[in-house]
């Protein structure tokens, strides 16, 4: 993998955390103003909508943990091509 690989990848991830914590702060700010505002018009819908801001949080986790684990693998990869870069030729 090359430098501008990586660098191209580093950067896309960091744009993908951006584009989540936007998210997850419109969704936040969403929630905040429902709760501030006290006029609660239907019970229900307010459920379905509290639901679905949990299952965001909960996606926005999951993408986390994909990110780390594919950070973790080429790390992985990285780590078996120096090792086989320092092991002496026969």
């Amino acid at each position: 993998m090359s430098t501008n690989a990586s660098a191209d990848t580093r950067e896309s991830d960091t744009a993908d955390y951006d584009v989540m914590l936007e998210t997850l702060d419109t969704a936040i700010e969403e929630a905040k103003r429902k709760v501030e505002s006290g006029r609660v018009y239907d019970a229900e819908n307010e459920k379905v909508r509290i639901k679905w801001i949990r299952a965001l949080a909960y996606a926005v986790n999951v993408r986390r943990q994909v990110t780390n684990d594919r950070t973790l693998e080429e790390l992985a990869e990285r780590i078996e091509q120096l090792e086989s870069q320092q092991q002496p030729n026969p």
